[in-house]
C-alpha cells in the first residue's frame, strides 16, 4: 500500500468490541493496517474477515458486537478468519422482550405514490390479469392461455389495453399426492387464495385438471373467496373437454376480463398503502454493512410514513432473533417469533437437517462463514422500528409497521409467501448477483458492492457499494431507496420487469409428505 490512508480505507471495523475487521478489497500478505496496528498474515479476499487479536481455540468470535461462531483452532492476530478456522456454536441468547421498543414517530405529511385504487379500496402497484393453477397438471394449459397475450410474441394482443401490465400464468408443481387435511395443502391453498385476492390482479382465472386433491372449490373455501365473482373465474380441463378447448375457453375468458381491467387510472395515494417484502439472496460479507442496513433505513422511513415492511426467511434470522424480540411490542409477539424458530428446529431435526446448513457456497466465497454471521447481517433489512406482529407463511398481513412472516430462506419460496400475504412491492439485496424478478409485485434489487453493480448493472436497480468506499452514507441511501420504492409503486418498471422475469419465480412452499 502506498499510503496509510489507502490502507485505512481497505478495512472496515463495525464495532469497537469486535474481534475481526472486514477487508474492502483484496489484501496481500504483509500489508500493514496502521489503524489496527497489525500486519496481514495471508491473502485476504474482499469482504472477508481479519483477526484483530489472538483468539484461542474454542473461544467465541464477535462481529457486530455479536457472537458469529467459535474458533476451530487458535487464530493469530492478522490471520484470515473464515470456514477453515471458524465454526458454528450454540450459545444462550437473552431475548429480553420489548426492551428496545420505542414509540413510532410518524411524519406530519406522509409521502404519496401514484397507485391504482380497486373498487373495494385496496391499492395496487401493478395491473395484471392472473392465471392460477390448482395443480401441476393444468400448468401447460395456463401458460398457453397467458402466452396468447404476450406482448413480446404477439405485439398487438394487448394493443387496445394500454393500462393492463400483462396476462401472467403462475404455475407450480404441487396440488396432488398430498394429505387432503395436512399442513402442505393448507399452505398451498393459503398461498393461492392470497394471490387470488392480491390487489395487483384486476381479475383472476383459476384452471384445474378436475380430479386433483387440491380442488379449486377447496382453495376458494379456504380463502373465503366468492366463487360467483366475475373477477374470479374458474374451470377445469376435464369439464372443458380437453387441452385445446380449455385453452380456447381460457383465451375467451381473459378477453372478457380485459376491458374492465383497462379502465383503471393511477391516483395519488398515501405511502401507508405500501406493503414491502424484504429479501436478500446471494449475500456476501458486505450485505450486513451496506445494502441491508441501507434498506433498513428505507424501511424506517416507510414505517414512519404509515407503511408496512415484511421481514422473512426464518432460517436466516436464526442466531439473531434476540435482536428482533428486543423490539417486539409485546411478550406475545416475541413468543410468536420464538415459536416459529422452535418449529424450524423441530422441522430440521425430523428431516435430518440442521439450522446451520447455511451459508451457501456463494455466500462463503463472498466472505460469510456461519449462519450466525449471515443472520446478523440479514436482520438489518428490518431497520430499527418496533416488531408489531408475526405471521405464518402466506397468512394475510393486516398490521401496519414492521412485521415478520415465517418462511424458508430460499428466495423464490419466501417472496411467494410475502406476496400472498399482501406485499405489493419486493426489495431484494444481493452481493453475489441475482437475476430474480417477481410478479405480480415488482422487485427492486440492491447491490451490496460496486464491483457487482458494474458487472451486473443490467439486473440491479441501485448500488449500495458507496457505503464500502465511503462515498455514500446509510442514511442517504435509505432516502434514495425509499424514493425508489415510491417511484416503482407509481409504475416505474424495475430491471427484472424489463427483462420479463416474474412468472417462473412463483414457488409455493412445499411442506409434508408427497405420496
Amino acid at each position: 500500500m502506498s499510503t496509510q490512508a489507502s490502507v485505512a480505507s481497505a478495512i472496515i471495523r463495525l464495532h469497537p468490541a469486535d474481534d475481526v475487521i472486514i477487508a474492502t478489497r483484496q489484501l496481500l500478505p504483509g500489508t500493514r493496517i496502521e489503524a489496527e496496528q497489525l500486519v496481514v498474515a495471508g491473502l485476504i479476499p474482499p469482504g472477508h474477515k481479519i483477526a484483530t487479536r489472538d483468539i484461542a481455540q474454542g473461544e467465541p468470535v464477535k462481529r457486530y458486537n455479536q457472537i458469529i461462531g467459535v474458533a476451530r483452532e487458535a487464530i493469530a492476530r492478522g490471520q484470515h478468519v473464515h470456514t477453515h478456522n471458524l465454526g458454528m456454536s450454540e450459545f444462550a441468547r437473552e431475548h429480553a422482550f420489548g426492551v428496545d421498543a420505542q414509540p413510532t414517530v410518524y411524519v406530519d405529511e406522509p409521502a404519496h405514490f401514484m397507485g391504482i385504487r380497486r373498487g373495494d379500496g385496496r391499492i395496487a402497484t401493478r395491473n395484471y390479469i392472473g392465471i392460477l393453477t390448482s395443480v401441476n397438471c393444468s400448468a401447460t394449459v395456463a401458460r398457453a392461455i397467458a402466452d396468447h397475450f404476450r406482448r413480446d410474441v404477439h405485439p398487438d394482443a394487448l394493443a387496445d389495453y394500454p393500462n393492463v401490465d400483462g396476462v401472467i400464468a403462475l404455475t407450480h408443481g404441487l396440488g396432488c399426492g398430498i394429505d387432503m387435511q395436512g399442513e402442505g395443502i393448507a399452505i398451498l391453498r393459503r398461498t393461492l387464495a392470497g394471490y387470488a385476492v392480491h390487489p395487483n390482479f384486476a381479475s383472476v382465472l383459476f384452471v384445474g385438471l378436475g380430479c386433483e386433491t387440491n380442488q379449486i372449490d377447496g382453495v376458494l373455501a379456504a380463502g373465503g373467496l366468492d366463487a360467483s365473482s366475475m373477477k374470479l373465474r374458474s374451470f377445469t380441463i376435464q369439464d372443458s373437454g380437453g387441452t385445446r378447448k380449455t385453452i380456447e375457453h381460457g383465451i375467451a375468458t381473459v378477453r372478457e376480463m380485459l376491458a374492465d381491467a383497462n379502465r383503471v387510472q393511477r391516483v395519488p395515494v398515501p405511502a401507508s398503502h405500501l406493503c414491502v417484502g424484504l429479501q436478500c439472496g446471494g449475500s456476501d460479507g458486505y450485505s450486513g454493512i451496506s445494502a441491508n442496513p441501507a434498506l433498513g433505513a428505507a424501511v424506517d422511513r416507510l414505517v414512519r410514513h404509515g407503511g408496512t415492511a415484511i421481514l422473512s426467511e426464518t432460517p436466516e434470522i436464526y442466531g439473531a432473533e434476540h435482536l428482533l424480540t428486543r423490539r417486539a411490542v409485546s411478550a406475545a409477539v416475541g413468543d410468536k417469533l420464538l415459536a416459529r424458530i422452535a418449529w424450524w428446529q423441530d422441522y430440521c431435526a425430523r428431516n435430518g437437517g440442521a439450522m446451520d446448513n447455511n451459508p451457501s457456497a456463494g455466500n462463503k466465497v463472498g466472505g460469510l462463514t456461519t449462519i450466525l454471521e449471515k443472520s446478523l447481517g440479514a436482520v438489518a433489512k428490518g431497520g430499527t422500528t418496533n416488531l408489531v406482529d408475526v405471521y405464518e407463511y402466506a397468512q394475510p398481513v393486516t398490521a401496519k409497521g414492521f412485521v415478520f412472516m415465517d418462511s424458508p430462506g430460499y428466495d423464490p419460496v419466501s417472496a411467494t409467501g410475502q406476496v400472498a400475504s399482501g406485499a405489493n412491492l419486493i426489495c431484494f439485496t444481493t452481493g453475489r448477483g441475482s437475476a430474480y424478478g417477481c410478479a405480480p409485485s415488482p422487485s427492486l434489487k440492491l447491490a451490496t458492492n460496486t464491483t457487482l453493480w458494474q458487472r451486473q448493472e443490467d439486473d440491479i436497480d441501485i448500488n449500495c457499494g458507496g457505503v464500502i468506499d465511503g462515498s455514500a452514507s446509510i442514511d442517504a441511501l435509505g432516502e434514495a431507496i425509499f424514493r425508489m420504492m415510491l417511484d416503482c409503486a407509481s409504475g416505474t418498471r424495475t430491471k427484472s420487469e424489463l427483462h420479463g422475469y416474474g412468472q417462473s419465480e412463483f414457488v409455493p412452499w412445499q411442506v409434508g409428505v408427497v405420496t
